[in-house]
């Protein structure tokens, strides 16, 4: 029996866990104190939930529980690094290289830098997967360069980028590398030792734990990585970020990296299967459907695909029981085609018409078989609808039509 609606939304954010919230519930009543209060019971018993999710945090990622810098998600955590090193290192640089498909937490800071004469960027393009080529980070290195910025995958087309190769140009050039492993994290196996990354940002919403936290993880030797905090206060998190800590919030993201450290392997079987199953079913109805991203090296509950001749938005609305995007939750208020798709070298009609289906720990083959059938129909009946696909259909060529102005 499914049970409608469905969410298959999980790249935008995921449900809570319920063993996280299970975690969490003391952390706001009984145990309530503040993990800065080093003079009684209640504050010590909050440090101490503190530095248990700070272990569970580093060990998903290979660092050490003192290199966990807490903060309110990822776009902070993208900013801190962003914003933190250019500002620290400005003596010895201030060029940043990133690439064209980043998160507009990368995308944004560094334009926000520009704009303010802080820093030159260069923005990388990528190939019809939306993998960036090493070689041309390599390339753009110049000696003013202080930052690498390139994501571990994808956010919409989970495209996994060669992060491992970009560490090691990194490191042979002396550069600060960082990477917003928001999606990656709890889904594919990430270790910031040997990928070579010196800064890392995570969320906890990502990963079935609690919106509103996040980390930032800051290499402490081989280099140690310095910052210059974009918060000023009471100097918390070894005076990169202050702020009173988020306890019950940061106890169910440690509970939630637990969960996902062991059960990763299994659940990225699972989901690549429940993915696999979507996507046959789809090609096997349906014409003209493209898949966007890199076949294989992506991440196990994404699919991202364009519906030609269909508008994206209106399939969205077709199918208002099943919760998918047009494209990244953060851009979704414009009417634009997906810049990420753009970079891609696809036209502007097929980018209108892509879809992000994102599959989760509680998504089953029942809502896959759903949502395959689900869409399906709505494709055909908004097709029905569409001249052009008629007239491709009859084999007429639509680049070579010239359409005359009323």
């Amino acid at each position: 029996m499914v049970k409608l609606p469905i969410y298959m939304d999980n790249h935008a954010t995921t449900p809570v866990d319920p063993r996280v919230v299970e975690a969490m519930l003391p952390y706001f009543t009984t145990k309530f104190g503040n993990a800065a209060s080093r003079n009684h019971s209640f504050g010590w018993e909050a440090e101490e939930a503190v530095d248990l999710a700070r272990n569970q945090i580093a060990a998903i990622i290979g660092g050490k529980s003192k290199e966990i810098i807490f903060t309110s998600g990822a776009t902070e955590s993208d900013n801190l690094a962003i914003k933190g090193v250019v500002e620290f290192y400005k003596e010895k640089g201030n060029h940043i290289v990133t690439c064209v498909t980043e998160h507009k937490a990368v995308l944004d800071s560094c334009r926000t830098l520009e704009r303010q004469g802080k820093a030159t960027v260069t923005y990388l393009p990528v190939d019809k997967y939306g993998m960036v080529d090493p070689e041309d980070v390599r390339k753009a290195i110049t000696d003013k360069t202080v930052l690498i910025s390139i994501m571990y995958a994808n956010n919409e087309i989970g495209t996994i980028h060669p992060v491992r190769e970009i560490g090691k140009i990194a490191k042979e050039k002396g550069v600060i590398f960082h990477c917003d492993a928001v999606q990656a994290v709890g889904k594919i196996p990430v270790n910031a030792e040997a990928d070579g990354i010196d800064l890392l940002a995570m969320s906890g919403h990502k990963i079935y734990g609690p919106k509103g936290v996040g980390a930032l993880w800051v290499r402490s030797k081989g280099p140690r990585v310095r910052l210059t905090p974009i918060i000023d206060g009471g100097g918390h998190e070894r005076g990169m970020r202050s702020g009173t800590l988020n306890v019950p919030g940061i106890v169910g993201f440690g509970k939630a990296c637990e969960i996902a450290r062991a059960e990763m392997a299994e659940e990225a079987v699972r989901l690549s299967g429940l993915r696999n199953r979507l996507q046959a079913g789809l090609f096997e109805r349906l014409d003209e459907i493209y898949l966007n991203g890199h076949p294989t090296e992506r991440l196990p509950g994404n699919l991202n695909l364009s519906f030609a001749y269909v508008e994206g938005e209106s399939l969205l609305m077709g199918i208002n029981d099943v919760a998918v995007s047009s494209g990244s939750a953060c851009t979704s208020a414009t009417l634009e085609p997906s810049y990420v798709i753009r970079a891609l070298g696809i036209d502007e009609e097929l980018a209108h018409s892509s879809i992000r289906f994102g599959l989760g720990r509680f998504n089953t083959e029942e809502d896959v078989d759903y949502v395959t059938e689900r869409v399906t129909k709505e494709v055909r009946r908004l097709r029905d609808m569409s001249p052009l696909y008629e007239m491709a259909r009859e084999g007429i060529d639509l680049k070579s039509v010239h359409w005359k102005a009323e």
